[in-house]
């Protein structure tokens, strides 16, 4: 039996990444604020490498620092970075329960940090505050949801339940 494959779910997962990262949030929640667009990215490369790889991210940071604002260039490097290293790892990582997944992705997310951290010292930009550290941990905290909900769409079994 074969499943059938929802495309319009990849394109429209990140849209709606990008349109999360523009999202107001209160001051107190801003450093909590996750990295949606490399959540919903690495949920592409584990599960559809075929379509998600370095020149996907590449494109896909350059559209996330068009809409942000930002350096550019920056969130292409980071998610190149950041698919390079799920690619390296995705058999493994596959077969990990959730929870485990969930630690993997908050290394990542803590990895993108540090990658960026290191972006603003070449820059000569001024210190980041202690907070921005804290974003890792909602990207772990989310990753099992993240995950199932993709899951359930690009298999189409939200709609069998």
């Amino acid at each position: 039996m074969t499943r059938t494959r929802q495309h319009w779910v990849l394109p429209v997962s990140l849209i709606a990444a990008l349109l999360l990262g523009l999202l107001p949030l209160p001051t107190l929640l801003q450093p909590l604020r996750p990295y949606w667009l490399a959540l919903v990215l690495a949920y592409w490369v584990i599960e559809d490498p075929d379509r998600a790889g370095l020149g996907f991210a590449f494109a896909i940071g350059l559209l996330g620092d068009l809409v942000y604002g930002g350096l550019f260039g920056e969130q292409a490097l980071r998610l190149v970075v950041m698919t390079f290293i799920l690619q390296r790892f995705r058999a493994r990582l596959r077969f990990f329960p959730l929870w485990q997944q969930a630690l993997w992705v908050g290394g990542l997310m803590l990895n993108d940090r540090i990658v960026t951290a290191a972006i603003h010292v070449a820059l000569g930009e001024p210190t980041l505050p202690a907070t921005f550290w804290l974003a890792p941990l909602s990207g772990l905290l989310l990753w099992p949801l993240i995950f199932l909900l993709l899951d359930a769409l690009r298999l189409g079994t939200w709609r069998r339940r």
